[in-house]
């Protein structure tokens, strides 16, 4: 049984969120959280194996940041996300399920995690088109090293959020959301 974690400010996603994955006997959801602090104390009562983590949180938390926690602690994250990036983010995350998507596509996404997570061939025409896997994914731009292959680390993601959350703020993008 994969346990999956579901970090969401949206309540009312949230839930709906949960009974879709519990639709699939294999899948439960350990807990849900609305920011940084609610997820990483539902990782001490239940560990998950995965969690689906927004990127705009309540109370000022972003899903970049708990990725970043969770990942220290071991924990897969996959964002499922409105506004997702546009450049793949490894260090983070598996990938980027964006919304809105179906529960088809839920089901497809967590399908093909489980599949990452237990070492398991992923088909990709079984994937959802709203699904990017991040480890598929080169970077672009001048992060490349002289051998094709992406410089990763927290530099580099760092500098990457930087540049995309500066883009988004300069396009009024934050208001509109």
């Amino acid at each position: 049984m994969l346990k999956i974690l579901v970090v969401e400010d949206d309540r009312l996603f949230a839930d709906t969120l949960k009974h879709l994955i519990e639709l699939n006997p294999r899948y439960t959801v350990t807990a849900i959280a609305d920011d940084g602090d609610a997820a990483l104390a539902a990782v001490e009562e239940r560990r998950p194996d995965l969690a689906l983590v927004d990127l705009r949180l309540a109370r000022g938390s972003t899903g970049f940041s708990v990725a970043a926690k969770l990942g220290e602690l071991g924990i897969p994250c996959l964002f499922t996300t409105g506004s997702a990036p546009s450049f793949p983010l490894p260090d983070l995350a598996l990938g980027c399920l964006a919304k809105p998507f179906s529960e088809e596509d839920l089901v497809r996404t967590l399908k093909a995690a489980e599949d990452m997570l237990r070492g398991r061939e992923c088909l990709r025409p079984s994937r959802p088109s709203n699904l990017r896997i991040y480890s598929e994914e080169r970077a672009d731009g001048p992060d490349e090293s002289a051998a094709g292959l992406p410089q990763t680390g927290v530099g580099t993601v760092k500098r990457k959020l930087e540049t995309w959350w500066g883009t988004r703020q300069q396009r009024g993008l934050e208001a509109a959301e």
